[in-house]
């Protein structure tokens, strides 16, 4: 389907500061001024500062603070993640949301939304999703046993911990699926799948950021645990920009996974381990179990030296001591 919408505004930001006239914009693609000036206007209602002058054109004066995917795709240079942008300005949940297109969505399909209204963590637990933040899915069909499902979230939590450090902040990860900065979360990663037992149809990597998140918005029991993009930064960041370079490092990631394995994956996050050396206790649905964690397996398990030996952990929830 051809987005005369999006070709209008990639001749925007092409002409820069330059003027560039409406009958130059029709001309290359192929519609009279009058729609060009009909989706001037779109633009316009979308939030976008367009300046016109009849003797010279429009300029792009700002966008807006919007993840629209216009913003996202123009400039993104990726080969499947990102391709296709579903936006939402509020949706329940993004992972629910790209559960329903698994089947018939390319791999790589992202679903994004400004605001969700029952996000959601690890168990079900609540996930906080105001306005500000960068709340996405991506739908992958990566081809492996459900067994090694558990490695994608591993692989997602190299690729934002490695985003927010090109954006020049010293994230790391916390076991299971935790960015954190400073010790507080700035990031939390939910990976559900539909599967059979030795088959994946799609696997969905729901991803949120407190991007451009008030901390002192946030619910008083997360004020003292999270952190935000922005209060590190110390003002606002370009969510637009950001989310390019996430979905850059979420492909990177993948493209290894797929074609060089796990291993060199697991290196990374155990180099970017904020959980490993630590005394933890990680509360499981059995019982609570306590020592120092000392590595990852394979197959994400964390690897915690107790008082009655090593054991294992799967999943859980990870209190540092």
């Amino acid at each position: 389907m051809v987005d005369r919408k999006m070709d209008i505004l990639i001749a925007l930001k092409e002409a820069g500061k330059e003027p560039i006239s409406g009958e130059e914009i029709g001309e290359k693609l192929g519609i009279s001024r009058t729609m060009v000036w009909k989706y001037i206007k779109i633009l316009e209602e979308d939030g976008y500062v367009i300046g016109s002058s009849p003797g010279s054109g429009y300029v792009l004066i700002s966008a807006p603070d919007k993840l629209y995917p216009s913003e996202i795709s123009i400039g993104l240079d990726t080969d499947i993640i990102g391709k296709e942008i579903h936006y939402f300005e509020s949706v329940d949940s993004t992972n629910d949301m790209a559960k329903k297109m698994g089947f018939k969505a390319e791999e790589g399909t992202v679903v994004i939304a400004e605001m969700q209204e029952s996000g959601r963590g690890r168990k079900g637990d609540r996930w906080v999703s105001p306005k500000g933040g960068i709340w996405l899915s991506v739908i992958l069909k990566p081809g492996i046993l459900p067994v090694h499902a558990p490695r994608l979230t591993l692989m997602a939590g190299v690729a934002v911990a490695r985003a927010i450090r090109q954006f020049g902040v010293a994230a790391s990860i916390k076991w299971p699926n935790d960015v954190v900065i400073d010790g507080k979360k700035v990031c939390g990663i939910l990976t559900e799948m539909d599967a059979e037992v030795d088959h994946i149809g799609f696997v969905v990597i729901g991803i949120g950021i407190n991007a451009n998140v008030s901390v002192d918005e946030l619910p008083g029991e997360l004020r003292d645990s999270c952190t935000s993009l922005s209060y590190i930064n110390g003002e606002n960041i370009n969510r637009a920009a950001f989310v390019q370079d996430l979905l850059r490092s979420l492909e990177a990631e993948y493209l290894r996974f797929k074609l060089e394995g796990f291993s060199k994956i697991l290196e990374d996050w155990i180099s970017l381990s904020d959980t490993i050396g630590r005394q933890v206790e990680v509360i499981t649905p059995q019982k609570i179990i306590a020592g120092k964690a000392t590595g990852v397996t394979a197959e994400g398990a964390l690897i915690v030296e107790t008082s009655e030996g090593v054991q294992e952990i799967m999943a859980g929830r990870c209190i540092y001591k």
